[in-house]
Parts: C-alpha cells; sequence; structure tokens
C-alpha cells in the first residue's frame, strides 16, 4: 500500500472513491436523498479545491500496489482545535475493506501527527456506522456524541471519537 498526496487533477477520482464507498457504507443507515446532498456538498470540486489550499488540510489517496488500484482516500486537518488534528474522512471502496488498508492509514496517520506537534486525532462516526468498532480497535476512544445540522433538512447523529497520544 503506498499513499499519494492528492493535487487538483485528482478530484474527480476523489470524487469517485467517495461514491462508491459512501453507496457501500451508508444504504440502510442514512437515506439514499442524505447521501445525494452529503456528496454534492463535501465532494464538490469547489469543496475539494478550497480544502487543497489550506496548508493544514491535508489528503491523501491510498494505492494498492499489488492491483495497481485506488482502493480509497483520507482527509485530515491538522491545528483544528489546539494540539489536535481532525481526521475528516477515510473512505475505502467495498471490495478493499478488511484487507488492512484503513489499519494501514491510520498508522500513517498517526505517524504524520506526530510530526506535526498535535497530540490528539478526533473524528466523527455516525451512531449506526459499523467503522466504529474499527476505529475502537485501533485505539480511538467516544469522548462525546452530537446532532448535526447539515441543512436540506438532514443531521448527522455521530458519535465524537478521540485518539490521545501518550507521552
Amino acid at each position: 500500500m503506498k499513499l499519494t498526496e492528492v493535487t487538483e487533477k485528482d478530484i474527480p477520482l476523489i470524487r469517485d472513491l467517495a461514491r462508491r464507498s459512501w453507496e457501500s457504507a451508508y444504504v440502510g443507515i442514512i437515506s439514499q436523498e442524505q447521501i445525494e446532498y452529503m456528496l454534492n456538498k463535501m465532494y464538490s470540486d469547489e469543496e475539494i479545491s478550497n480544502q487543497l489550499q489550506n496548508p493544514d488540510y491535508h489528503y491523501y489517496l491510498i494505492f494498492d500496489e499489488n492491483n495497481n488500484s485506488f482502493e480509497g482516500f483520507m482527509g485530515y486537518e491538522n491545528n483544528y482545535e489546539a494540539g489536535t488534528t481532525k481526521l475528516h474522512r477515510i473512505y475505502l471502496v467495498p471490495e478493499s475493506k478488511g484487507k488492512g488498508f484503513g489499519k494501514e492509514a491510520l498508522i500513517f496517520l498517526k505517524d504524520k501527527v506526530s510530526e506535526s506537534g498535535n497530540k490528539r486525532i478526533i473524528l466523527n462516526v455516525n451512531k449506526e456506522n459499523s467503522a466504529k468498532k474499527f476505529y475502537e480497535s485501533q485505539g480511538y476512544k467516544v469522548y462525546d456524541e452530537v446532532v448535526l445540522d447539515i441543512g436540506g433538512n438532514f443531521v448527522m447523529d455521530d458519535y465524537l471519537m478521540e485518539y490521545v497520544f501518550h507521552k
């Protein structure tokens, strides 16, 4: 597995990987209308382009060297809060789940966050998403829960999770 930094030319690929992963991950959890709304809002060309221009926001493609294929992506933001990096997104296409890509990506993230000087990683995970168990297996813990109004008469009903680096 190799992680490569995303550039503007990769935006269509990010959008395709997001759609493929979301249609698997969120069917039965949120409505198809909410999936479409969130994909259009969070993965528009303009939104991704703006994130790429933020020096604290980092996007990486997850590439499987054995199959010569892109399996997913990760986006995180250093200094989201004081001393804290927020993992905004990590998604894998359905056929690549369970092959260690997510685990390797989180190890990569921990290394990058350590290099940045941040001491904590936070993320949101939908309360119905089985990914919560995966994060827990990697040392993340629930520290709160939140219901966020995201517009369009939709909400995100999430656990807030964190990984705290120990000295």
